[in-house]
């Protein structure tokens, strides 16, 4: 295996491990960290799409416990029972939308510009949700993901097809529009990460049958080491970023992206970094 390849592989692993969960887009992350990397061939498609596949089962092992209480509980818990369809229902509006629209948004919007746009735009409206929070000063209508009802769920799944676009950030969409729809931040944060594992799983699945022909046993080893490289850098950022909200906003993530955002506009205009397409 060609080193520098290897340490590319890990980079992009690792990029992605630490920002899917983070309001700040995995996917703009990528297309940027790519773009800087030179590795944005057809088999870094593919590449993307396993390492997404690690970084999901980060949270199936951080909550295997409350997944195998979901499975015990479909026949006669109606607690779990409502879970199982309130994730449902918020799974849907994203997998409708990805399907009609998918080809459209990556001809049209995964480039570096687009992405860092659409960064700054998601900072600002992460800064004015959580004014509105404060501003607001009153307890959120749901505490905990078990008290969502379908509406909140369809509310929720509705935000998440924005992060279609890129640079939007898929938990961005979700954990915002849920502070915004009357969840608390445990809550919306909680369900961001319940609702990634069947939204993460149905685009692994449909990417990799639409890309079959790129895949090879040859790259195996490569795309172990992002797989890798993504799965604990994620499992990694869950643990801190469940600890971080019991005691901070989401503010500083805002500001990180108008900021790196604003980078990429100005080096883009003024030609100090040769973005690739």
């Amino acid at each position: 295996m060609d080193i520098l390849l290897a340490i590319k592989a890990i980079i992009m692993g690792l990029v992605e491990g630490f920002t899917e969960f983070l309001p700040i887009s995995s996917t703009g992350h990528l297309i940027l960290a790519g773009s800087l990397l030179d590795f944005t061939d057809e088999k870094s498609v593919v590449f993307k799409i396993v390492i997404q596949a690690g970084a999901m089962l980060a949270v199936v092992w951080e909550y295997r416990e409350r997944i195998a209480r979901v499975f015990k509980g479909l026949g006669a818990d109606p607690v779990q029972q409502r879970f199982a369809r309130n994730v449902v229902i918020a799974f849907m509006p994203a997998a409708f939308a990805g399907v009609l629209f998918s080809s459209t948004i990556t001809a049209l919007l995964f480039h570096p510009v687009p992405v860092a746009i659409a960064l700054v735009v998601g900072g600002m409206l992460i800064l004015w949700v959580e004014r509105r929070n404060r501003l607001r000063a009153a307890p959120a209508r749901v505490e905990t993901v078990d008290d969502m009802t379908a509406l909140d769920a369809l509310k929720v799944g509705l935000a998440q097809s924005f992060a279609l676009i890129p640079g939007t950030s898929r938990s961005g969409s979700t954990i915002i529009g849920g502070m915004l729809f009357g969840l608390s931040r445990k809550a919306a944060t909680e369900f961001s990460f319940f609702l990634a594992m069947p939204t993460m799983l149905g685009a692994t699945v449909y990417s990799v049958v639409k890309e079959r022909e790129l895949l090879s046993a040859a790259d195996l080893p490569l795309f172990g080491l992002g797989f890798f490289a993504a799965f604990l850098s994620a499992f990694l950022c869950v643990r801190w970023l469940l600890r971080y909200i019991s005691t901070h906003d989401f503010t500083i993530f805002a500001w990180y992206r108008i900021v790196f955002g604003i980078l990429v506009l100005v080096t883009a205009h003024f030609g100090l970094v040769t973005w690739a397409e």
